[in-house]
This record gives C-alpha cells, structure tokens and sequence, in this order.
C-alpha cells in the first residue's frame, strides 16, 4: 500500500468514526415550521444539518429557503447515510423518511451518500438497493411533491472510487422518480481548506455560504 492511500484510508475511517459518533436522537415530525410559504423538505446528513456552522441560520438549507420564503423541514442527521446511521432513530419515531412523509412538504431535498462512502466495500450492494427503495418509498407517500436530488456532497479534494458508483446510483434513482438532479455537488467545496470548520471534517460560515450560491444557481436554473 503507497503512503497516500494509506492516508486517505485513516482519514475516511476517521470522517466514518467522528460522523457516526455524533449522530443524534430523531427530531420530531410534529416541528413544522410556521407561515404561509410552501413547506420544504430536506434529507440529509451532517452537510445539510449544517454541522460546522456557527448557526443553523448559516446552513446552506436555511439560507436558501429564506431566500425563497419557504417553510423549511429539516430533520437531517449527523453520520446519517443510505445505510449508515439508520438506527440513530432509536426512540420508535421511525427513520427520517417517514418523518418526512408524515410532515408533507411540496418540496422535497435529498441530499444523502457521502456517509456511505465508508461502508461501500463492505455494503455496496446495500446501499444500491437502499437508494432505490428510500428514492421510491418517499416518492410513493408524496406523490405530489416536487423532488430535487442534489449529487452527494463531498469533503476533500481526492476522490474515492466509491464516490463515482454512489453518484451514479443516486442520479439513475432520481431519474427513476421523475425529480430534478443537481449535478456537481461533490465538487463544490473542493480547493478550498478555508471553507472547512476546524474539525477539517464540515463546512465552516463561509464553506456553507458557497454552498448556497451553488445551490441557488442551479435551483434557479429548475425555475425553483
């Protein structure tokens, strides 16, 4: 094994560990914000949670909806993957898309895979079936909602293989129901350590600032 690949191993087992070890108890599906604006709804992980942040207010997801006037329904999980973190819900709540189901947004985000990335060789199957089956489930109990699926996040410039195999079984499922699919994602923060919070592991203010402006850019190209 060359020293960078051992490298890259330590720092994915580190990212599994840290994101795995934060996650938190299940948010409650009664939240939903007030207002009049549409009800939007996000599943995600610790990038769309907004860990890293100095606020929540500074997350990329809250940032656009208040750009938007739109009601935001945000119950992402840190570590939360396809198949990674699925029991954090330990309180008989259910998992995040039946949290989302019961919440009935108009708009739904999913912005998921990045975690998985570090249960890929042992789980690739899995999280490929998994993919199809959330993307479907949540489809079927929102048959109305618009769904825009974003190509998984990503932290760091080197790139493993499983991250091409996961970016394209996320688009082939979003094409599956019908959503909109944002491309790119995985390359928005790449360059750019000064956008990380000192862990090295999330977006900082500014990392999720330019998230946002992509993801208004591209929102605005879907007519959103």
């Amino acid at each position: 094994m060359t020293p960078r690949f051992l490298s890259r191993l330590a720092a994915a087992a580190a990212v599994a560990l840290t994101l795995s070890a934060c996650a938190g108890p299940a948010p409650s599906s009664s939240s939903v914000p007030a207002g009049d604006g549409p009800l939007v709804g996000f599943y995600g992980d610790s990038y769309t949670l907004g860990t890293g942040a100095s606020s929540p207010d500074k997350r990329w997801s809250t940032i656009i909806a208040k750009q938007r006037g739109w009601r935001e329904l945000n119950p992402s999980v840190n570590g939360l993957g396809f198949v990674n973190n699925r029991t954090a819900f330990g309180d008989g709540s259910g998992d995040l898309p039946s949290i989302l189901i019961d919440g009935k947004p108009e708009i739904v985000f999913v912005t998921m895979g990045l975690n998985d990335n570090f249960s890929y060789d042992a789980a690739a199957d899995e999280i490929h079936e998994q993919i199809d089956t959330d993307l479907q489930r949540l489809k079927e109990g929102l048959p109305d909602a618009r769904f825009v699926v974003v190509e998984p996040f990503w932290y760091t410039d080197d790139r493993p293989d499983s991250l091409a195999a996961i970016i394209g079984w996320v688009k082939d499922a979003a094409e599956d129901i019908d959503a909109d699919y944002i491309p790119g994602a995985s390359h928005w923060i790449e360059g750019h350590p000064e956008w990380m919070a000192s862990d090295g592991l999330h977006p900082n203010d500014e990392g999720y600032a330019a998230m946002a402006k992509q993801m208004d850019a591209a929102l605005t190209e879907l007519g959103l």
